[in-house]
């Protein structure tokens, strides 16, 4: 009973369990696979132990049913797939993510998980900026990851590629085409952990849940860490957040609902009208952000696995999460700059090449109505019980807000399906459906 009724083991639970997901990446690198793979599995054991612990909030019917359909396809896939060893592997993980996930949103309120996140955030951003100075200052050269990921042969490469360095020495260099990546090792991935964590720190400001200056500091920080990877798509995914945070701001300013109608009927429009205006100015657009014609080598890839999921359109090849390098075709199927990919960089081609159709169709619902809950729970005032109205608060952005992070990213990258992306969208769909943990308040459905 420690995890229900210890603050301090809650606490030390939740910035585990945040901070393996949001920075695996760092652990892996810094500690080592096994290392990782330990306090990971422990993880998921306090996991399934604190469901138990709160099996009096919970029950398998009332999670999201897509969330169920996609759990089941991807663990039948098992019997069709092409690579039954990775997919065994990939589910063992995606199954670990997901029970995470579920544990976080029944056990923590909205209030907790948004304090834990900030920590965490917090934490990633201080020490990505630290480490990334002491490179630039003390070992002045590129630096590799402490321990090789599988599949990485540095032997090979008369010169080793950019993207494998943990560090690329370029902290000095971010006003000059140069780009951090932190402990986790990846720009992209920076980058849109500064993003969660701008949206974060202004919620919290908002609400005035942290001291103002405070906040106003780790808020400016983010946005600097957010420049300094000069990630395009984080760019586009800030735009879009902003976009997002303004629509419900009007809704929730509508007081009846013929000004609710129309309101909707200007942001459709409003919404049409930039989405022709990206079309039009595609290739401006991608020059401003720095990024080629080809989406910076992301074409060719995508080309490489439309390939192979045409070959099998209705229900995959199987299921493998993030793929293992050592499996056909995984070991030949795309490459970047001489780098072996390990993800299609779109969700959505990945989820087709490995669940096909029938993939696309039940994590499509899950994300639709994973959306639909985020969007009234930000939209619609809280209600305390029946017929009792709360105030309106910032807080109650955060859910739509990360999804709307998430669904930009996943065009450019496949994170959505592991790691931080899964466990965040699980975490959204249950929460959005469940009453909070300890308040009881009526949640969108």
């Amino acid at each position: 009973m420690r995890l229900i009724g210890d603050t301090k083991a809650r606490s030390a639970y939740l910035f585990l369990v945040l901070a393996v997901l949001l920075a695996g990446d760092a652990w892996r690198y810094a500690f080592g696979w096994w290392v990782w793979a330990v306090l990971a599995g422990l993880l998921v054991v306090a996991s399934g132990w604190l469901l138990y612990l709160h099996r009096d909030r919970w029950a398998l019917g009332a999670l999201p049913y897509p969330l169920l359909a996609f759990l089941l396809l991807a663990s039948v896939s098992l019997a069709w797939s092409a690579y039954p060893a990775a997919t065994a592997l990939g589910l063992v993980t995606t199954w670990a993510t997901v029970i995470a996930g579920i544990a976080l949103a029944v056990a923590f309120t909205w209030a907790e998980l948004l304090r834990g996140l900030g920590t965490v955030l917090k934490w990633i951003l201080a020490l990505s900026l630290v480490f990334e100075l002491v490179v630039s200052v003390i070992v002045r050269a590129p630096v590799l990851p402490l321990f090789v990921q599988p599949g990485v042969d540095y032997s090979i490469y008369d010169r080793i590629p950019k993207m494998l360095y943990w560090s690329r020495n370029e902290l000095f260099e971010v006003f000059d085409e140069g780009r951090i990546q932190g402990i986790v090792g990846n720009s992209n991935t920076l980058g849109l952990l500064s993003l969660l964590a701008v949206i974060v720190f202004a919620l919290q400001l908002a609400d005035r849940t942290t001291g103002r200056v405070r906040s106003l500091v780790w808020l400016v920080l983010a946005g600097l860490v957010m420049v300094f990877t000069r990630s395009g798509t984080v760019t586009i995914a800030l735009a879009v957040v902003l976009a997002v945070a303004g629509a419900v701001l009007l809704v929730r300013r509508a007081a009846t609902p013929r000004a609710r109608a129309l309101t909707y009927g200007a942001l459709v429009a409003g919404f049409a009208i930039a989405a022709a205006a990206v079309a039009l100015l595609r290739s401006p657009i991608l020059g401003l952000l720095g990024k080629s014609s080809d989406l910076t080598g992301r074409l060719g890839i995508w080309q490489a696995v439309i390939e192979l999921a045409q070959q099998r359109p209705v229900a995959g090849w199987g299921w493998v999460s993030f793929w293992v390098p050592w499996a056909a075709p995984f070991d030949d199927l795309a490459f970047r700059n001489g780098v072996r990919q390990l993800q299609a960089h779109n969700a959505w081609i990945d989820i087709w090449f490995q669940l096909g159709i029938l993939g696309l169709v039940v994590f499509g619902a899950l994300l639709v109505s994973a959306a639909m809950r985020s969007w009234s729970f930000a939209v619609d005032r809280p209600q305390n019980a029946p017929g009792q109205r709360a105030p309106y608060t910032a807080g109650s952005l955060l859910p739509v807000l990360v999804l709307t992070a998430l669904l930009v990213q996943s065009v450019a990258e496949s994170r959505l399906l592991d790691e931080y992306g899964l466990a965040l969208l699980v975490l959204i769909a249950v929460k959005t459906k469940l009453p909070d943990a300890s308040s009881g308040a009526l949640q969108g459905r």
